[in-house]
């Protein structure tokens, strides 16, 4: 990836694992469950202070794993997680300041959108990937079916009340690039290290995508 502005990032997986971590220990055994599942991608978000150092090791130890910085919404924590090893950044929303700083530092980004004014605002930036958030209380699947209308060339990352139960749902839509989740990293699993709990809920969701 070397666009700042992406349609598709070049990791395979269709379910994107939203990720908190209270301890960077926990990263690589993590990474390696969740490739083991099929998913080759991890979105380790800002939420708490072993963000950094979880992204840190899993970029040296598991370079094969596409490793995105989530909730990114300041732009100090840009250059952060540049120098932590992330490859790409995700928000829960943007700003135009924070939008220019990701694109002079030249990391692919996918902001976070809630409205059409704001799908349309991205899109005059040169985005065609974002991330629809929180999904559900933005309308979910009826939401990116309205939006699919009047705004065909932008798709979506729809996160925040994806399920196993509705990832199909939302993967189908012809708009949905991929869906992110944090059900398939339980915070008791970490804590446990039941990297094979994790791997089994990582295999289930590939399959699920599979079927689409």
């Amino acid at each position: 990836m070397t666009t700042t502005c992406f349609s598709r990032p070049a990791f395979k997986s269709r379910v994107v694992p939203v990720i908190v971590l209270a301890d960077p220990a926990h990263a690589v055994p993590l990474a390696h469950a969740l490739l083991e599942g099929g998913i080759d991608v991890m979105e380790i978000t800002l939420r708490s202070d072993a963000a950094l150092q979880s992204i840190e090791a899993v970029a040296k130890a598991v370079p094969q794993m596409h490793l995105g910085a989530g909730t990114v919404t300041r732009v100090a924590e840009v250059q952060r997680v540049i120098d932590a090893g992330a490859t790409f950044a995700l928000s829960p929303g943007a700003t135009d300041k924070l939008v220019s700083t990701v694109k002079a530092a030249k990391l692919p980004f996918i902001p976070g959108v809630m409205t059409p004014g704001e799908v349309m605002h991205r899109r005059e930036q040169g985005f065609t990937l974002m991330k629809l958030f929180p999904a559900q209380q933005a309308g979910g699947l009826g939401m990116l079916k309205a939006l699919g209308a009047p705004i065909p060339d932008v798709m979506f990352c729809p996160t925040g009340g994806v399920s196993p139960e509705n990832l199909k749902d939302f993967l189908k839509l012809p708009n949905v690039a991929m869906a992110g989740g944090s059900w398939l990293t339980p915070a008791d699993a970490l804590a446990a290290g039941d990297w094979a709990r994790i791997t089994r809920l990582a295999r289930e969701a590939t399959e699920l995508a599979a079927q689409v």
